[in-house]
């Protein structure tokens, strides 16, 4: 780090100031106090500490400062980074040479685990490089010789056999992890970690520079897992390594965006602060160490930027025994300590003995407590925070008071399996009928204001996308393109299109009508179908759904597969030719539960075609179980899937869908599972939710991405518009989002769809559920050529307050049609001819549902 200018005796008052008075500090005032030393040091960390004795006061815990017993598990020490002051990490030769394997053995894992077990150590730490086998072939021949595809898949296989086997609790730090690796991760472990280290890209992107040539090291990548973790509700530990050659600026700039990240997501359980100590053999081995007192500053500057419900560790192999000023500085936790096994990364730095730590803590006039891998808070939240099938280890060695470690409990093995609850029937089972007769309980969870994350912070990141595009480009010439071939509209042409207005907008229409007649023709299709949604318990967070509810609230429920099969089996009796099956992210229900639906119907109705499952339920079901998306959706299709819906799309523009969902998976994964369903022979449907914190260049995004997709792969039948509906929205009610669509809006999407995606997705779908009667005939003049399905059961869009009912009978659809001067015709889910037996069955009992719902007046 090059010398920086001493801070000014006027800019360090003044800075010292604010901080004793609590006032929010800015990076520039961080950095100056980040120079503290002396006296100021002293002023500075006496107010931190008050900062973070409040804290544990308002957590029920008033001076005590925690620690975890812990082993280290270095499952290997190979890695594709090559960060310039690491030990850790070796070579493939060098490990052979030593008479090692590339990675530890299962037996040496479980070695490690039982004898931390018997010394009363509860936490299994997973230590590893990101990724080997991108690097080292020794490393992928290794894991494939095992049976394994990747290294996350044997960090998996060996968290549970720990958990089995030791009922130690695994904190994982593999490194780098994408959305999907967290979700393959987080039924396995209560917590997992990666340091931040620094948001200096200079010193990742500099030749020279500690974290030159580590692909993993990238700062604005490391964010992203933070993100990510934080949406997938995972208690994650993370932090800052100072004194790699950061400026003061980029010091405090770090703990800034680890705020930021901490208060939109509220996923961050701990914050490690460590000084960078040189190591010889290690290209960094002249650099100096981060003398104590640099620590102290940071430490506390970190306290005072990140508030008293902060959990902060230093940990306390690194800190020469100065115990006292780092507990004087605002650290609440000393992290993990092992009486069994050495801190792998800092190999020359022994552990304190626990006696003499408890010892030293009392000095400073404070209790050493242990605690688990997961913090009391995030025990204490529940769901969505842990897994079910970890509740029983974390429950064996939690006191169930305080959240901390139960003192005396010694951990055994207990059986990782999913939950005993299965597939019962739970909840008001009859959500589908009364909820057009008696509505929903409430607008909105009492956990309104946490469980979607922070509001304040969401409304400053949805404000720049929901800003109008400048549009250029000319409507006339764009209009006239459009007639004379749509497939050469540039971005320019389709973005004035998709604002046009008035008489341009009638005139777009009328052209997007007219491709429509030349390429399907004047028949409207509809589908005789029954929506079932089996459950409504989901823990996602997405902030545009009312349909999600906790399990204990009132509107709640789960179907028994009976009733699940039994539904499908009426809709037979009447007609249908498709069940369209999806449901909440509920934590009981394991990811085989999916096989088991579609199996209960087809066993019921061989006939009946299953189409089911979002591509968010599909990575759930792939996570759950262990397999790749690809093998989860063969075994699906095996059990009775036909096909899946497009749905989970919302806006395939990351910018929008982390505004929209705290949770759902982002755009790459949303098109891996379609790209994937249609590789295995599974068709799908393709849609796109509108009308919310987004703009027209969104989905002028939107569609190209669909195009690219139908062209690669031709796997969707069809385009479904799904105009968002605002009344009971979280995000609509948190004062985000606006009131759903216009009109203009609905007609400029549903004509644009038509031409943006013509000539490879040619059915294009518009809602009834959603607009109604007289708003569905208008698309179907706008470009529309399908009305989806008579649906006799539609909880989602009820939910979230559309008034246009539930079921809508043969006779109305084709009533629909004939508003808009059409003839109607049936199809199946694939477009296809509909049996005539099928036919006489779904006229002959058209609007007579008694067994199902009511049936309401259109």
């Amino acid at each position: 780090m090059t010398v920086p200018q001493r801070p000014t005796t006027n800019a360090m008052r003044r800075a010292l100031r604010r901080a004793r008075d609590g006032v929010a500090l800015d990076v520039a005032e961080a950095a100056v106090l980040l120079q503290a030393r002396g006296d100021d040091l002293t002023d500075l960390a006496a107010s931190a500490a008050r900062v973070r004795d409040a804290g544990l006061d308002a957590a029920g815990r008033p001076g005590v400062i925690t620690y975890s017993r812990k082993v280290f598990i270095p499952l290997t020490r190979l890695c594709r980074d090559t960060c310039h002051y690491c030990t850790f990490v070796t070579v493939p030769g060098k490990l052979r040479r030593e008479g090692h394997g590339m990675f530890l053995s299962p037996d040496e894992v479980l070695d490690i685990a039982r004898k931390g077990a018997e010394m009363g150590c509860k936490e299994a730490l997973f230590t590893l490089g990101d990724r080997p086998e991108d690097r080292w072939p020794e490393a992928r021949e290794w894991l494939e010789a095992e049976g394994y595809d990747d290294t996350l898949a044997y960090v998996r296989a060996m968290a549970v056999r720990v958990l089995e086997e030791t009922g130690l609790l695994p904190h994982l730090n593999p490194g780098v992890m994408t959305w999907t690796d967290l979700q393959r991760l987080k039924p396995v472990a209560p917590s997992m970690g990666m340091m931040l280290e620094t948001t200096a890209t200079r010193l990742w992107s500099e030749k020279g520079g500690p974290h030159y040539g580590s692909p993993d090291k990238e700062p604005a990548v490391r964010l992203r897992v933070l993100e990510d973790a934080g949406r997938s509700n995972v208690p994650f530990t993370t932090g800052i390594l100072i004194g790699i050659g950061e400026s003061y600026e980029e010091r405090a700039d770090s703990l800034f965006e680890l705020r930021k990240t901490a208060r939109a997501y509220h996923g961050i359980q701990e914050v490690i602060v460590q000084n960078f100590r040189a190591k010889p053999d290690t290209a960094m081995r002249g650099m100096p160490d981060a003398e104590l007192e640099e620590l102290a500053a940071a430490i506390a500057v970190a306290r005072h930027i990140l508030g008293p419900s902060a959990r902060i560790q230093a940990p306390p192999n690194l800190v020469d025994a100065e115990y006292a000023l780092l507990i004087g500085a605002g650290i609440d936790d000393w992290g993990g300590v092992s009486p069994l096994t050495p801190d792998h990364v800092n190999p020359e730095r022994p552990w304190p003995h626990i006696e003499e730590l408890a010892a030293r803590t009392a000095e400073s006039g404070f209790q050493l407590r242990e605690r688990l891998t997961i913090y009391p808070e995030f025990i204490q939240r529940g769901e969505p925070w842990l897994d079910p099938r970890l509740l029983p280890h974390v429950r064996a060695l939690a006191d169930p008071e305080t959240g901390l470690a139960k003192e005396g409990a010694i951990p055994a093995g207990l059986p990782w399996q999913e939950p005993d609850e299965g597939f019962n029937a739970s909840g008001r089972t009859d959500l589908h009928r009364t909820i057009d007769t008696e509505g929903r309980t409430g607008d909105r969870r009492n956990d309104f204001d946490e469980v979607y994350g922070d509001w304040e912070a969401l409304r400053e990141a949805a404000a720049p996308g929901m800003v109008p595009s400048r549009i250029d480009a000319d409507v006339r010439q764009a209009l006239s393109q459009a007639a004379d071939d749509p497939t050469k509209l540039t971005d320019d042409q389709a973005l004035a299109l998709l604002h046009a207005d008035g008489p341009a907008l009638d005139e777009l229409c009328r052209i997007a009508d007219t491709l429509r007649r030349d390429v399907v023709g004047d028949e409207v299709t509809y589908i005789v179908t029954r929506n079932i949604n089996f459950t409504n318990v989901c823990y996602t967070g997405c902030r545009f759904c009312a349909f999600a509810q906790r399990r204990t609230d009132a509107d709640a429920y789960t179907l028994s597969l009976d009733q699940v099969a039994e539904r499908a089996a009426q809709a037979w009796d009447v007609g249908a030719v498709e069940v369209c099956m999806q449901g909440g992210i509920h934590p009981d229900l394991p990811g085989t539960a999916y096989f088991d639906i579609a199996r209960a119907v087809k066993e019921r109705v061989p006939g009946m075609h299953v189409h089911a499952f979002s591509p968010m339920e599909v990575v759930n079901g792939a996570s759950r179980t262990g397999m790749s998306v690809g093998d989860w959706l063969t075994a699906a299709k095996d059990a009775g899937l036909d096909s899946i819906p497009g749905t989970a799309a919302e806006i395939l523009d990351d910018e929008v869908r982390w505004i929209l969902t705290k949770g759902k998976l982002p755009t790459a994964d949303w098109l891996n599972v379609i790209r994937t369903a249609h590789e295995t022979g599974l068709r799908s449907s393709s849609t796109m939710m509108y009308g919310h914190v987004d703009q027209p260049r969104h989905w002028l995004g939107h569609f190209r991405t669909l195009s690219r997709l139908q062209q690669e792969t031709g796997g969707f039948t069809e385009f479904v518009t799904l105009p968002f509906i605002h009344t009971n929205a979280p995000v609509y009610l948190a004062g985000i989002a606006r009131p759903g669509p216009t009109d203009r809006d609905n007609r400029a999407v549903t004509a644009m769809a038509r031409l943006l995606l013509h000539p490879h997705i040619t059915n294009i779908q518009t809602s009834w559920v959603k607009l109604g009667a007289e708003g569905a005939a208008e698309m179907l003049r706008s470009g529309a050529n399908d009305l989806g399905g008579t649906l006799m059961e539609e909880t989602i869009s009820r939910m979230a307050g559309s008034s246009y009912g539930s079921y809508r009978s043969i006779q109305d659809l084709v009533a629909i049609a004939d508003l808009a001067g059409r003839p109607a015709k049936p199809r199946t889910t694939l477009y296809g001819e509909v049996p005539e037996e099928r036919i006489t069955a779904a006229t002959a009992s058209d609007g007579h549902l008694p067994e199902l719902l009511p049936v309401l007046e259109a």
